[in-house]
């Protein structure tokens, strides 16, 4: 036998086929398995970025039946719609915008109520209500005014209110309408926000009473505190039934609600939802669109279908 040492160039040590195909094995499991799992990992990071602005995008219809004592039957059997805070520009668009009010109509209101904030700033607020679609409503639609909207002037103030009757929306600044509906009526009162306009609670209250069903509209809700302490003509204070707010959109992150600083001015406990105070039923709803960056974590936009029924 000729010994061909350790540095003999003819040939490599023999390797066991077993040990081989070990090795392949191995790495013919392993590199899939990892690339499965960076996979899976990449999508979920997808889904993770993505679902905030898909969230913000998908609108929600909030359905409420508010049993109330005492209504007349033509009361009794109202429907309302109420809608705030779109946001129009940006963020939402002249095809949202025609979506929108297809999901109002398909509800078949007897009222329909805005909130406020229909856009970005006073110009484009205008032009919201110049395109806006016809909204089907049994007996009126009215609407009140947000900061985004108000501009900085009175004239700023009169040329969107003349598009707003322009386009069938009965304006309420600090003023309040009868909507008759058979032989009764709701009588809307509609509050100037705070932030840029000045409401005028004694003179709003004034021409109201206990008596009367009353539903009040105002956009911002850090007002609900002076609403509470101003009575009525007639001395008495409890003087609305329902009232309706939005501004806060409900932080759009319900997890960390004051994390875009969103309507920072309005007390945490009426930053969104349902509650009841002093008999009155009070919504601050989430709104439509967005405000800072066009995302909604676990805080669905959405409009309100209100049905008052009788007890």
């Amino acid at each position: 036998m000729n010994y061909r040492g350790k540095h003999d160039p003819s040939g490599p040590w023999p390797v066991s086929s077993s040990a081989s195909s070990s090795h392949r094995s191995r790495h013919a499991y392993r590199n899939p398995r990892k690339r499965r799992f960076f996979i899976f990992l990449l999508i979920l990071l997808a889904v993770v970025i993505s679902y905030p602005f898909l969230s913000a995008r998908r609108l929600t219809v909030d359905r409420k039946t508010l049993i109330v004592d005492d209504l007349p039957a033509d009361i009794a059997r109202a429907r309302i719609v109420y809608v705030t805070d779109i946001h129009y520009g940006y963020f939402f668009s002249d095809s949202q915008v025609g979506g929108l009010v297809d999901q109002i109509n398909s509800l078949k209101p007897d009222i329909v109520l805005f909130g406020g904030d229909y856009a970005t700033d006073n110009e484009s607020a205008i032009r919201f209500f110049q395109k806006l679609p016809s909204i089907h409503s049994r007996y009126a639609v009215l609407g009140v005014i947000g900061e985004s909207d108000r501009g900085g002037s009175d004239l700023d103030l009169l040329l969107l209110t003349d598009a707003m009757r322009s386009a069938d929306v009965v304006p309420l600044v600090n003023s309040t309408f009868r909507v008759r509906m058979g032989n009764s009526s709701v009588i809307v009162a509609g509050l100037d926000e705070p932030l840029l306009g000045s409401p005028d609670y004694k003179g709003v209250a004034s021409q109201l009473s206990a008596d009367d069903f009353v539903i009040l509209l105002a956009h911002n809700p850090s007002v609900i505190q002076e609403v509470h302490s101003t009575p009525d003509r007639t001395g008495r204070l409890r003087w609305f039934d329902l009232a309706l707010f939005g501004h806060t959109h409900g932080g759009q992150i319900s997890i960390a609600p004051t994390l875009l600083g969103i309507a920072e001015d309005v007390p945490a406990r009426y930053r969104g939802g349902w509650f009841k105070e002093n008999r009155a039923d009070i919504l601050v709803s989430n709104g439509v669109g967005t405000s800072v960056f066009p995302v909604r974590l676990f805080c669905p936009a959405q409009i309100h279908c209100i049905d008052i029924a009788l007890k």
